[in-house]
């Protein structure tokens, strides 16, 4: 990388802890002020920083509306797609990607299995919320005052023996979901179909989508799917690697 590159994008990141005047630029990149002046001045020029009252700069508002451009435009399923492809060849199992919208998840893509039993969800069709892998993992995720409050509001069919009963269970699942990391839902919706999930993180670190693999038991055992779930995180770890440009912290359980 060019060094004026490499030092003109060094004070971005400074810029994001605060204002910071001339001097401190100049020092914090190790270069005459002079030098620290004609960076400034050209990122100036294209708004990516702005030189205040005080002389003291700070980062430009055309860097937060390029930055608010670039996750607008950011098509997460077209991002995830192949990883869905090469985990659904990897197990045979079908593969969805979930996201949440207006107060429900929805299914956005889906890769068959390779066996004849088919799985009755289509792309666009919002899941059983209160049980469903992929909705736990992504409602977790919200703040607490807004998982209670959506909580209280939501009914609980008893689809199965296994299906969350009321808001208070649902929300000690949604506790333990959160402090895992994971998901699952072993007949919670169907008796005879397991379900492991994990979450894909944006930028700021939130979760910004879901996925996951379902089987019928008589294909696999729920603990043969459970067995899966490490190549579960990875697929989506590498897709929050794709989609937010970060890596996601390692997992310590």
């Amino acid at each position: 990388m060019s060094q004026t590159v490499d030092r003109a994008l060094s004070i971005l990141p400074l810029l994001a802890q605060g204002p910071a005047d001339l001097g401190r630029v100049a020092e914090a990149l190790g270069v005459h002020k002079s030098t620290a002046l004609r960076l400034l001045r050209t990122l100036h020029e294209h708004g990516l920083v702005y030189r205040q009252e005080d002389q003291r700069y700070r980062l430009g508002a055309r860097l937060f509306a390029l930055a608010q451009e670039a996750v607008e435009n950011l098509d997460i399923r077209g991002i995830a797609h192949p990883h869905l492809v090469r985990l659904g060849e990897q197990t045979g199992h079908t593969v969805h990607l979930a996201v949440y919208e207006e107060g429900e998840v929805l299914y956005i893509d889906k890769v068959e299995s390779r066996y004849p039993v088919r799985m009755y969800s289509r792309i666009g069709k919002p899941v059983a919320i209160t049980v469903a892998a992929v909705a736990k993992l992504i409602l977790a995720d919200l703040p607490e005052a807004e998982r209670r409050a959506l909580a209280a509001k939501l009914d609980y069919p008893m689809y199965t023996p296994r299906s969350t009963p009321n808001a208070a269970a649902f929300l000690t699942e949604l506790a333990a979901v959160r402090e895992q990391g994971w998901a699952s839902d072993l007949g919670g919706h169907e008796e005879s179909i397991n379900c492991v999930a994990a979450p894909v993180r944006g930028a700021d670190g939130r979760v910004a989508a879901a996925m996951s693999v379902s089987a019928p038991n008589v294909v696999v055992t729920a603990d043969e799917l459970l067995a899966l779930l490490p190549l579960v995180r990875r697929t989506a770890d590498a897709i929050t690697r794709d989609y937010s440009g970060t890596t996601p912290p390692k997992d310590t359980a």
